[in-house]
């Protein structure tokens, strides 16, 4: 089994075994059934309005229009593109679908069967749209990939945008020259390794060492507003109330859950999929293990919000706190996998009361999450923004240049129809099509070499 589930899709081919073909395939099909009943859905801004649908005091129909136009930009924007450039499958592209499509569907045998098809869409589609779009002749799928460069470099810096929100400008310059330190030390001393690494962890470890520090300050001060009391610990509070039957949901399906984890556990393991931007590029090129801490890293920064909103809502995340990703790319064998997997997602499950008032106990350290979450977004939508007109300079020079960065900008004037995480390459791929019409209108020639 080990050897048909290692990596069967690197660089830029997306090619599956049968067994990858057919995990993929059971996992949106079990993805699609949890989303029908209202259980996870991966999309964090359409968890919210599942409390008004699982009360009935909202349609299907309606909670599948608000997931569709909270996750159609991310589908064609960004996750497939992501997933054509790197040759890596990505959460955008698996589950956001079926999160909408488990919601849509009206009966519940009719769900997985609708997931199972995207599924088999994904794993036998876009193979043939990248063997048909390397073909044309401006490639802008293998100009998509200098986007891995900036994503990989301008990432490590969001401890520091965190650092310097939270904490101010003197303690963020301090982490950003001993991020640079340690980038320039790891580029010359181990140059295998991925660069930002060490300066990541550092990073992470001095914001949580500052918040930490300011809490405990602050209780011994006494100057400490909110207690443990703040999380769902009882009481007569009707938050209270909510949140504990919330938990209690979600553990009445811990057995589904525990299957959904290790499913997830065991794609991550094949190492075909990737949970984030970063991620993706490190996992096409084998780097496992800087794959599993730059996704460990974007656990901590949205933990505070998953579990905020399980609590307030009853529907958990779709891989839960996402801790088994990196836990799946370490993975030994398959089977370690099936097992963590589980495991892990059951213990988030049962202790996700806990958590909550544990969050509540210590507020600058959940704080320390937000901005974490934040500082994520701003450094991946520059990092992604300038990979797109660098791949735009690739096909097409300073006409590519012009095609994508118009459409960028056109789309924010236009009120950003399409998020601006995935706008820009949703444009790079809008454009490389414009661009080989007009080179078969001979009004265009790509730039030899």
């Amino acid at each position: 089994m080990s050897s048909y589930l290692a990596a069967g899709s690197t660089g830029t081919g997306l090619s599956f075994s049968l067994p990858q073909e057919l995990v993929v395939i059971a996992l949106c099909a079990l993805t699609a059934f949890i989303s029908h009943q209202a259980l996870a859905v991966f999309n964090d801004g359409v968890r919210p309005f599942l409390l008004d649908f699982i009360r009935g005091d909202s349609t299907r129909s309606a909670t599948a229009a608000v997931s569709f136009g909270l996750s159609a930009g991310f589908v064609f924007g960004l996750g497939a593109p992501m997933a054509l450039s790197t040759g890596v499958l990505n959460p955008w592209l698996l589950f956001l679908p079926t999160d909408i499509l488990g919601i849509l569907a009206p009966r519940k045998w009719l769900a997985p069967f609708l997931g199972a098809a995207w599924g088999a869409v994904v794993v036998f589609g876009l193979g043939g749209a990248n063997t048909l779009a390397h073909r044309l002749p401006i490639d802008f799928l293998t100009a998509l990939q200098q986007m891995s460069t900036p994503i990989l470099f301008l990432f490590a810096l969001f401890p520091v945008l965190a650092i310097t929100k939270q904490f101010g400008r003197v303690r963020g310059g301090a982490a950003g020259v001993v991020e640079l330190v340690l980038v320039v030390a790891t580029m010359k001393l181990w140059p295998k390794m991925f660069a930002g690494s060490i300066a990541m962890a550092a990073g992470v470890l001095m914001l949580i060492g500052f918040a930490a520090f300011h809490d405990i300050g602050q209780r011994r001060a006494g100057k400490t507003g909110r207690t443990a009391a703040a999380g769902p610990a009882g009481g007569d509070d009707p938050m209270t109330s909510l949140f504990g039957a919330s938990a209690a949901r979600l553990r009445r399906h811990l057995p589904l859950f525990m299957v959904l984890g290790a499913g997830v556990c065991l794609l991550a393991r094949m190492h075909i999929f990737g949970g984030g931007e970063a991620t993706s590029f490190l996992i096409a090129k084998h780097e496992y293990g800087a794959a599993a801490q730059v996704d460990f890293y974007r656990v901590l920064g949205f933990v505070p919000l998953i579990a905020t909103t399980a609590l307030a809502s009853g529907a958990y995340g779709i891989a839960g706190f996402t801790l088994v990703y990196p836990i799946g790319y370490l993975m030994p064998n398959p089977w370690t996998a099936l097992v963590c997997g589980a495991l892990v997602l059951a213990a988030e499950v049962l202790l996700l009361s806990r958590l909550g008032r544990l969050l509540g106990a210590f507020p600058s350290v959940r704080d320390s999450s937000e901005h974490l979450r934040g500082a994520i977004g701003d450094t991946l939508g520059l990092a992604i923004l300038f990979g797109s007109l660098m791949a735009a300079d690739t096909m097409g020079g300073g006409l590519g240049i012009l095609v994508v960065g118009g459409l960028y900008l056109l789309n924010e004037a236009m009120g950003r129809p399409v998020v601006r995480m995935a706008a820009a390459p949703a444009a790079v791929v809008v454009g490389g099509i414009a661009l080989n019409v007009l080179y078969w209108l001979h009004l265009f020639a790509p730039a030899k070499g």
